[in-house]
């Protein structure tokens, strides 16, 4: 199975540096492909393009720069019973996130450039006729790292977002 979704990002933005570390929410394009291992079990990759954020502190009361990342998300999924064209499903596995640039502070400040984590997932595929699916999930990804003011580790600094996505899906 094939998805293509608009995903609305909504932020957690949890931070301990002491800075107010905050990215802004946003909407994005996800595609995933779902294999299935049986009836009722798939393995789902989840890929988007390179999301762009705004870096803000409310602690110095602006906007400190811009975080580049690209986060692939690997899910097990168990389908449940189709139920009159109606198939839930729930998902978890792991989220890669790779950040690909960091301008914090004109360079003053920087972030790891990787982090790990899990991913929880609860969806439901709609049939619209033959081979063509509504789909409807939610994700909890979580996304962390640490922030560095010079060579001086600040703390970490967690997104971890929820993603509300809606879209279509075929299924081959």
């Amino acid at each position: 199975m094939v998805r293509a979704r608009a995903v609305n990002m909504a932020i957690s933005n949890t931070d301990n540096t002491g800075l107010g570390l905050s990215i802004n929410d946003k909407w994005i394009p996800e595609v995933d492909i779902s294999y299935f291992l049986s009836k009722n079990l798939a393995v789902e990759l989840i890929l988007t393009v390179p999301q762009s954020h705004d870096l803000s502190s409310s602690k110095l009361g602006k906007q400190i720069g811009t975080v580049d990342h690209l986060p692939p998300t690997l899910l097990v999924q168990y389908h449940f019973d189709n139920n009159g064209g109606i198939k839930p499903y729930v998902g978890a596995g792991v989220n890669y996130t790779l950040f690909t640039t960091s301008d914090i502070l004109s360079g003053a400040a920087s972030i790891d450039k990787s982090s790990w984590g899990g991913a929880l997932q609860v969806g439901v595929d709609i049939r619209l006729g033959g081979n063509l699916f509504l789909n409807f999930d939610l994700k909890k990804v979580y996304i962390k790292t640490n922030v560095y003011v010079g060579a001086v580790n600040q703390g970490t600094f967690a997104v971890d977002p929820v993603l509300f996505g809606m879209g279509l899906g075929w299924r081959f």
